[in-house]
């Protein structure tokens, strides 16, 4: 009888000992992302996210683990997602966008968090300054507000007979306000005279471009914003049924028809999250890490689209293009 159960307790010993071992290996890091718009229109953003992480020595579902979460479009879903992601007690949180990266801030002020922004981040209240950010937050800025005035001045260079340009605006965007200050300051420098029309659902795009046909504006500058890049196909077919040059602030638009983007490179920007998400992972603090700021910008024409509104791109405007969309 006592042999009988000094081998059961010897199996019973074996059969701890793997699960004790499992029991002490630790848990792999959870990197939460947090987006106010969906998976598609970030699949090849998120793709450079990942190779950077990689480069750092993290790759997903080796050894670190993300959740990502999106707000399909619904800003208002922002906050009760931010507080989800915090709960999970995440190692790191990467955001994405102005909205995603303030509902963030509001849930948690421990949690590191690396944010992508289209605004001064120091105007935002995310970060004390640039170089030494301070508290739990620090990331890139893309510079979508600050580059509304350049866009613009390229759209003249392209139809320099423009007078009067048609603004499409989110109102709902908490970027809009001052992105609209940097329109209205270049269009004052170029003698352009501005209309601002508001859009936040489908069916306001498309009476915007209704009243665009009665008036006749000479061009249509279509302000940066998430809800706008999701109908960025419809956006384009608009312009182009409508016969009206449009400039637009990521090249998704001129891939699908627009006449011209610029703006910053996205594909940069998630990459350098991406870096910045493995240092946090390596120990680094987001105090210690200066706000990045973008330097690569591109410039895409889509000479199709020229070609049927019967306008020339000058050879000094597709001699600075980073991307011609034969």
């Amino acid at each position: 009888m006592r042999r009988r159960a000094f081998i059961t307790l010897l199996g019973g010993a074996a059969l701890a000992w793997p699960l004790a071992a499992r029991a002490q290996q630790p848990a792999m890091p959870v990197i939460g992302v947090l987006g106010a718009t969906s998976p598609d229109l970030n699949a090849d953003f998120l793709r450079a996210f990942r190779e950077a992480l990689k480069d750092t020595g993290f790759v997903e579902s080796e050894n670190v683990t993300v959740v990502y979460l999106w707000a399909e479009h619904q800003i208002d879903r922002l906050p009760g997602l931010a507080a989800e992601l915090t709960r999970r007690r995440v190692a790191v949180l990467a955001t994405i966008g102005n909205a995603a990266t303030l509902a963030t801030k509001a849930a948690t002020t421990t949690t590191p968090i690396i944010f992508q922004v289209g605004d001064d981040p120091v105007k935002l209240g995310l970060v004390a300054s640039l170089a030494r950010p301070g508290g739990n937050l620090t990331g890139i800025n893309f510079f979508a507000g600050e580059l509304a005035s350049k866009r613009l001045e390229l759209l003249h260079e392209l139809v320099p007979g423009a007078l009067r340009v048609a603004v499409l605006m989110n109102p709902g965007n908490p970027n809009a306000e001052a992105v609209l200050r940097d329109v209205l300051a270049g269009a004052r420098a170029m003698g352009l005279q501005i209309q601002v029309h508001n859009a936040a659902t489908t069916g306001e795009i498309d009476a915007a471009f209704a009243t665009f046909e009665r008036e006749r504006p000479d061009a249509v500058f279509v302000g940066p914003d998430p809800f706008f890049r999701a109908r960025h196909v419809q956006l384009a077919l608009l312009a182009a049924h409508h016969r009206l040059p449009a400039t637009y602030s990521l090249r998704d638009y001129a891939e699908a028809g627009g006449l011209m983007s610029y703006g910053a490179s996205l594909t940069d920007a998630f990459r350098q999250v991406g870096t910045y998400v493995g240092r946090i992972l390596k120990d680094a603090k987001p105090a210690d890490l200066p706000v990045v700021q973008s330097t690569k910008f591109e410039l895409v024409i889509n000479l199709q689209a020229g070609r049927t509104l019967g306008l020339p791109v000058p050879s000094s405007l597709l001699a600075r293009a980073d991307e011609v969309i034969e």
